[in-house]
């Protein structure tokens, strides 16, 4: 049984060919394969150890002929136009982004890049701006206790559409839980005289206002 923040990065996948990059134990490329909704599935983990375990989960799956395990680097041990989507998930914001940074032709080939940061979705936004990707839908899944954000990006813009994100009944949670972090932020900030004057704590209060609107 396959955790809701899989599930909802597996919902978002439009490819038939999909790499499932830092797959760690494989279930998102397991769960892949069962579905059959895709024709080809590459699952890589970087370090040796993660890889044998992750050999070994897709051997006991049946699905060691479908899907194809590869130890090596982020996106480094693909070629261009091997797949259509780029999975990346449970990994910082700032790792993801040097991932793709790493291997630009590769990424470029693509279609779709799922991306499921456990930090830094900023980064995640800025990356993706600044490298013509358009995000197309998000949603929010929660584990542990934690609500993540999975964003999917494409590189053909779209008409404008409701996100999934939009309609999930984790989304009021997850604005009050920004809320109060940033809220927790400004009290710090509040201290200093100095930083009360700064752009960054005028920002703080005018996106700490937004969340409490919007939700």
């Amino acid at each position: 049984m396959i955790d809701s923040r899989i599930a909802a990065v597996m919902n978002l996948i439009t490819g038939s060919r999909v790499a499932d990059v830092g797959a760690d134990h494989g279930y998102l490329s397991i769960e892949l394969a069962r579905s059959g909704r895709v024709e080809k599935i590459i699952a890589t983990e970087k370090n040796i150890k993660p890889f044998e375990a992750l050999r070994k989960n897709i051997l006991t799956s049946g699905f060691d002929g479908v899907i194809d395990v590869r130890l090596g680097d982020g996106l480094k041990i693909l070629s261009a136009g091997e797949v259509d989507t780029i999975c990346i998930a449970g990994i910082g914001g700032a790792l993801i982004a040097k991932i793709l940074d790493d291997s630009p032709e590769v990424v470029n080939s693509a279609r779709q890049l799922i991306l499921q940061p456990m930090n830094a979705v900023e980064k995640i936004r800025t990356w993706l701006a600044e490298n013509d990707w358009t995000i197309d839908d998000e949603d929010l899944a929660e584990a542990s206790g934690i609500i993540y954000e999975i964003i999917s990006a494409v590189k053909v813009v779209k008409l404008p559409k409701i996100f999934k994100r939009e309609n999930s009944p984790l989304l009021k949670k997850f604005l009050r839980q920004r809320c109060e972090k940033l809220q927790r932020v400004l009290d710090e900030m509040s201290k200093s005289s100095v930083a009360r004057t700064s752009e960054k704590f005028s920002a703080l209060q005018a996106e700490i206002e937004r969340l409490k609107n919007l939700s």
